[in-house]
This record gives structure tokens, sequence and C-alpha cells, in this order.
């Protein structure tokens, strides 16, 4: 017995096959590529930044670590287990994650202050700020040594020292966290804590829930350059640390000291080291962020 197809159920079957044939919006059509937006300028725009960005960036970097291999496990090993060399590691990567925690309490608090509050001395205290992106390292350091040396006009010598380290650090990372969490800050419109203010929210309650997930990225933006410029300083430490090592001598220190000696390998190993700490620690902050916003 042969079945009668009505005209409506046709038009339904046909519709349907339509619905299945067409492509829906944002997806592309069943096995065939999404096609790419970029033109043929940008595409020219986009090798030239890459090409760049590997000369300046990847290629070092490989090579860094191509050099720090060079001689095997056992070289790799001996140069990261010498205790001079953990000791400033140690050092170094202890005091970068200290200096950070405070970079991020009084930067978000310093940038706080320029964007809500007016007061004398504003500007200059905009310009002071700077002050660490535009002086020379070693200028830095001869400036805290002049405060914080043999002479110290403050009474508190540090010179040749731990503190001295940590001075150091501050100076060179203090505008990172100010100058990323006070643009995203002055975009934060009062009317909003306000209006969870007369939902009976507490101080603390509108700061947890409305500020810090909007800053959250910029904090921790500037805490990732923070640590990063701080892992890596060495002129402002020249002249106020001494250099002592088990003592004094930061990591990139005694990467100069194995150069110095003809020690390529060993210095590698140690520059892949604090790669290596550097990309945990921004990998790490990044997580932090996504989650802090998304409780938020």
């Amino acid at each position: 017995m042969t079945t009668a197809v009505t005209p409506s159920a046709s038009d339904a079957l046909a519709g349907t096959a339509a619905s299945e044939d067409t492509p829906t919006p944002g997806r592309s059509p069943r096995g065939r590529r999404r096609r790419t937006t970029l033109t043929r300028a940008s595409a020219i725009g986009l090798g030239v930044a890459m090409l760049w960005f590997s000369l300046l960036v990847l290629i070092p970097l490989v090579a860094v670590v191509v050099q720090a291999s060079s001689g095997g496990w056992a070289g790799y090993a001996e140069a990261l287990t010498s205790p001079q060399t953990l000791a400033a590691l140690e050092l170094t990567v202890g005091h970068a994650v200290l200096v950070t925690l405070v970079d991020v309490v009084m930067g978000t608090a310093i940038a706080w202050v320029l964007v809500r509050d007016s007061f004398v001395g504003k500007r200059v205290l905009e310009v002071v700020i700077d002050v660490p992106f535009a002086l020379p390292t070693i200028v830095a350091g001869l400036v805290l040594l002049s405060l914080y040396g043999a002479g110290s006009p403050l009474g508190l010598h540090w010179a040749n020292t731990s503190h001295a380290v940590t001075l150091a650090f501050l100076f060179v990372t203090l505008p990172f966290v100010v100058r990323t969490v006070q643009p995203v800050l002055m975009e934060i419109e009062p009317e909003v804590e306000e209006a969870a203010a007369s939902l009976g929210a507490s101080r603390f309650t509108v700061f947890r829930l409305v500020i810090l997930p909007s800053l959250a990225p910029a904090i921790t933006s500037g805490a990732a350059l923070a640590f990063a410029r701080a892992i890596s300083e060495y002129g402002s430490l020249v002249l106020l640390s001494g250099n002592l090592p088990y003592s004094t001598e930061v990591a990139s220190v005694r990467i100069l000291s194995f150069i110095e000696g003809d020690q390529l390998t060993a210095a590698s190993a140690v520059a892949s080291v604090l790669l290596l700490v550097a990309l945990v620690v921004i990998v790490g902050l990044e997580v932090v962020s996504r989650r802090v916003a998304r409780h938020g």
C-alpha cells in the first residue's frame, strides 16, 4: 500500500531539511572551515609583528633554554644545586614575592587616593610616582645608598644587608600596580557603589563584590609586572646591596658572575629558572584574577 503525503506534511519535511542545510548564525556549515576575517594588509601586518616578536623575544628565549640544556641534565643540576646559586635564587624569589604583595596593597591604595580624592600636591605626586620608570637604575641605587648607606640621614644603615634588596625592589616596582589600577578605577562609577550601599551592603561588601572584581585583572597585571621586574633587577643593587655571596647576592648578579667566569651554560640554567618562575607566577595570577572576577 502506498502512503500519500499531504501537501502540509511535504512542506514540513522540506522545511526541516532546509533548516538542517541552512547554517545558523555564528556557526560554519558542516564540513566547511570558518574563514578568517584578516584582510591582505592585516595578514601582512600580523606576519611582520610576529617576525619582530620572534626576533626580540621568542628566539632569544629559545636560545637561553638551548644553551642551558647543552651540558645535559647533570650540568644543569650541578649549576642549580650549588649552595651559592640556591641562596641567590631563594633571596631573589622570596624578596620579589614579599615586595609584590606590598605593591598590591600600597599600589592599590595610592591609586584609590589619586582617583577618589583631591588634595594639594596631587599633580606632584602623579609625577613622582613615575620617577622609577624614568630614572636609570644605577642612579636609583645611588639615591638609596645616600639615604640608607653608612652616612644615612635617617639613621638607617641598611646598605650591604638583605634590607637593601627589599628597598631596591620596592623602589623600581612601585609604579606598576598604581598605573594599572588607576585607569580601571577611574572607569568605576561611584553611583554603582552608592546603589549597593543603599541596598544595605556594608563598605567591605561593596569593595568585595563591586570594586574588587573590576580591579582584579588590573591588580594581577600590575603584580605580574612588578614580580617580573623584581626578579630581574640588577642596576639599583650594584651599589646598595654589596653583592655579598650567601647574603645579598641576587640571581641577576649570580648570572653575571657565571658569565664573567665563562660559564655560559650555568648562567643560562639560572636564567631559565627565573623564566620558569616568572611564567608560573603570571599564569597563577591570571587564574586568580579570573576566579575573583567570576565570583564577583
